[in-house]
């Protein structure tokens, strides 16, 4: 793509509209609906090409076969290190953690565009209490630990901190703010 930052991008796609595509790793994941809601805080078109997993369109992506992604930092930290790929900006309030030359999409130009990867370690209703805040102070306990607070920081992710009710009302969050935007983008999650 002829374009160095994210404002450049969004010229570009403007002035093509309906010419351009982006990879996903299918339809309905996070990397489909951030596309999606980044359509929508534009105002822009871009086609959307679904794939059978995150790898095989980040491959496809440095191939040339797509023109854009919309890709967690988790499997694009190294691409972006190595410049087989460009970051225009995270879709983040701050930048990432080890990527403090990438602006957040605000700090390029472009909207409030927040979108995170998350992950989740659920157990089956009416586990006892007292298991479930014993796997919550060992996963405190390693997400304290300075190797995985580097290996974490070295994809541009940040440590959770996330527990118990709390979680379950960012979930519920979650599950609302997605649908909206597939309710008003359209999208096909089929």
């Amino acid at each position: 793509m002829p374009v160095n930052d994210l404002q450049e991008f969004l010229d570009y796609v403007r002035k093509n509209p309906g010419k351009l595509n982006y990879g996903s790793a299918g339809n309905g994941t996070s990397h489909h609906l951030a596309g999606e809601l980044f359509k929508l805080q534009t105002k822009t078109f871009i086609t959307h090409i679904p794939y059978r997993g995150a790898g095989p369109a980040l491959q496809d992506l440095i191939a040339g076969q797509v023109d854009m992604m919309f890709d967690g930092m988790g499997s694009s930290a190294s691409h972006i290190r190595g410049g087989r790929i460009k970051a225009l900006a995270v879709a983040s309030q701050r930048r990432a953690p080890g990527f403090a030359d990438v602006p957040t999409s605000v700090e390029a130009g472009g909207p409030d565009y927040q979108v995170s990867t998350w992950y989740g370690i659920w157990a089956p209703k009416g586990t006892p209490k007292d298991i479930t805040e014993h796997m919550q102070a060992e996963m405190k306990k390693a997400f304290a630990a300075d190797d995985i607070k580097t290996q974490w920081n070295g994809m541009g992710a940040e440590i959770p901190n996330l527990y118990g009710a709390d979680f379950g009302k960012f979930v519920s969050s979650e599950i609302k703010r997605w649908a909206e935007v597939v309710k008003a983008s359209g999208a096909k999650l089929d």
